[in-house]
């Protein structure tokens, strides 16, 4: 048995706070749980709800002045990319590209995970940050 019962959160520092807030907000269409000024660090700290059922989800996005580039994409060491989970790809892509007012929005051909059947496609938030859309439960 697990000692753990899912994945809390996980921590983005954004190059452009206003931007990222947006996308991540209006474009991804995520709920803001909390938004705190941190006067002695300069940043902000934006708790955000990545779904509205079941285990909390959440991404931290934070602010710090003049955080270093990313080395590179995607093999750097570290985080790799974010993968949120959808129940149907297509919708899903549609309504990201509908609430995209900025264009930001660039999808990578669908694919299908040759192991488990499930398709995912790629694309980057304003930080170039890989965010995977995977469509669970529904194989083709």
């Amino acid at each position: 048995m697990s000692t753990f019962k899912g994945i809390h959160h996980v921590a983005i520092i954004a190059q452009n706070y206003e931007v990222s807030k947006h996308f991540y907000t209006h474009t991804l269409g995520m709920r803001i749980i909390c938004e705190t000024y941190r006067e002695q660090r300069q940043s902000y700290k934006l708790d955000l709800q990545v779904a509205e059922e079941g285990t909390p989800s959440q991404i931290e996005l934070f602010s710090f002045p003049n955080p270093p580039p990313r080395p590179s994409r995607p093999e750097a060491a570290g985080l790799r990319h974010l993968c949120l989970a959808v129940e149907d790809l297509e919708k899903a892509m549609a309504d990201i590209k509908e609430r995209d007012d900025r264009n930001l929005i660039e999808f990578e051909d669908i694919r299908v995970d040759e192991l488990t059947g499930e398709r995912f496609v790629f694309f980057a938030d304003p930080d170039d940050l890989p965010i995977e859309l995977k469509q669970v439960g529904k194989t083709w």
